[in-house]
């Protein structure tokens, strides 16, 4: 069992001018707060924990979920030596000299050695094979903390002799067990203060911290900060959280998992015509940050893709969208970006174009890149005349309803067709046009 559990470490000493959310770091396993899916009694991380059976892991999950805090608790439960590195900073050669005293620190009896990496992905591949040898040996136990998908951002390699464990954004609950927690502990907390939050603010502070308790605690001290005593209590109001918080803590990242799950979901609700998760969408990329022109490519592709013929304005309305992000900028373009959303997500929708198009790029692949059939070339010399180029061509126009019978395609696809309309939207005029033309063609080859 847990050498915590028998003879528990006295706490880490606090200093009273950390930030509060360092002071509040738990100091036990039954103190830390969220992921029962792996800390929870009887799951399966904590009974590796408690059996002090570690391997070594990566801890995959978005800011202020717990993960350097669990990798702290691991080290602290199963007494080993804990080396914290941020691999902003890190280089090759500091993790030579820390796997080198893990290892003479192995070689004489001592602790096991837990290196922890914050930020491994941001380690390049080099560095990630730097460590590799240490982890097969068993010198060092690697705890990796990654904010973004390992299978990305980590090497094979590496990743094969990790277990990758999921942290998830803490729930509302959570974070407040955590403030409130924080607002009566004496010693590491704001007990101290005598403080006494209203049901507001505290919803304010659950509401900004968006599932990441460093931006609760961080919130919390801020806005006590702003509480002025009044016969020795201080009350916390929704307006001090507004005034100290400013701006609420978003989860994205352009350049990560969640720039591509934000703009998947975006496309997913203008295909199911949901405009009002399409705005939801738009402003969660616009508000965090995100470059309004990317936005537009994909709303123009999208105009195209899952539109094209049933609606043909689709794409001029994404492509004004553009124009007027590149003119104004933001945030003036943010109306101009939701009204192409809007008119998206509430157009007709086909991807008959997109079909089409994809099945025309797979005969150009796989078939002979045929000659153009003679009748449609051109004839500007008289020898391209004479060896029947544009011989037996038929001119539309010399026809009624200028429509004839002649074959466009080379011999080898000559039946093929491409374009399915749709019933919808004005791919439905499209077909019924495609239709009354079939019909002219065949009355003029059989007049």
């Amino acid at each position: 069992m847990a050498q915590e559990t028998l003879f528990p470490k006295p706490a880490d000493p606090v200093q009273k001018d950390q930030p509060l959310a360092a002071r509040m770091r738990p100091q036990s396993l039954d103190e830390f707060v969220g992921q029962e899916h792996l800390v929870g009694p009887n799951h399966e991380l904590r009974r590796a924990i408690e059996d002090d059976r570690v391997s070594s892991m990566i801890l995959w999950g978005p800011p202020g979920s717990g993960k350097t805090t669990l990798a702290r608790l691991i080290a602290r439960v199963t007494s080993s030596h804990f080396v914290p590195l941020s691999a902003v900073s890190a280089g090759v050669a500091d993790l030579r000299r820390h796997t080198e005293e893990a290892r003479l620190r192995r070689a004489q009896g001592g602790k096991r050695t837990i290196l922890f990496i914050d930020e491994i992905h941001r380690f390049n591949k080099g560095q990630q094979d730097a460590v590799l040898p240490f982890v097969e040996e068993g010198v060092i136990t690697l705890i990796g903390a990654t904010t973004e998908n390992p299978s990305f951002e980590v090497n094979a390699a590496l990743l094969s002799r990790t277990r990758v464990f999921t942290l998830e954004a803490l729930e509302d609950t959570d974070i407040g067990a955590i403030l409130d927690r924080a607002v009566s502990e004496p010693a590491r907390g704001l007990g101290e203060m005598n403080l006494e939050i209203e049901p507001e603010a505290r919803a304010a502070l659950m509401r900004v911290a968006n599932g990441d308790a460093r931006v609760a605690l961080n919130g919390l001290e801020a806005a006590a900060a702003l509480a002025r005593p009044v016969k020795g209590r201080r009350r916390l109001t929704a307006a001090m959280v507004e005034e100290a918080v400013q701006r609420r803590n978003l989860l994205y990242d352009r350049a990560g998992e969640e720039h591509y799950n934000i703009i998947s979901a975006l496309h997913k609700s203008l295909r199911d015509s949901d405009p009002d998760a399409s705005l939801y969408w738009l402003a969660r990329m616009l508000e965090a940050g995100e470059d309004p022109l990317y936005v537009v490519r994909r709303l123009i592709r999208f105009a195209s893709e899952d539109i094209g013929m049933a609606d043909p304005q689709a794409l001029s309305q994404a492509v004004a969208a553009q124009q007027a992000a590149h003119f104004i900028g933001m945030p003036e373009a943010n109306l101009a970006l939701a009204q192409a959303v809007v008119y998206l997500a509430t157009a007709p929708k086909s991807n008959a174009l997109y079909a089409a198009y994809s099945a025309v790029q797979e005969d150009v692949a796989r078939t002979r890149a045929d000659p153009v059939p003679l009748h449609l070339r051109n004839a500007p010399t008289p020898l391209m005349k004479k060896i029947g180029y544009g011989k037996g061509y038929r001119y539309a126009h010399d026809y009624e309803e200028a429509q004839v019978e002649q074959q466009h395609l080379p011999d080898a696809i000559k039946d093929r067709t491409y374009y399915h309309p749709s019933e919808r939207g004005y791919e439905k005029t499209v077909k019924e046009r495609l239709d009354s033309f079939e019909a002219a063609r065949r009355r003029s080859s059989e007049g």
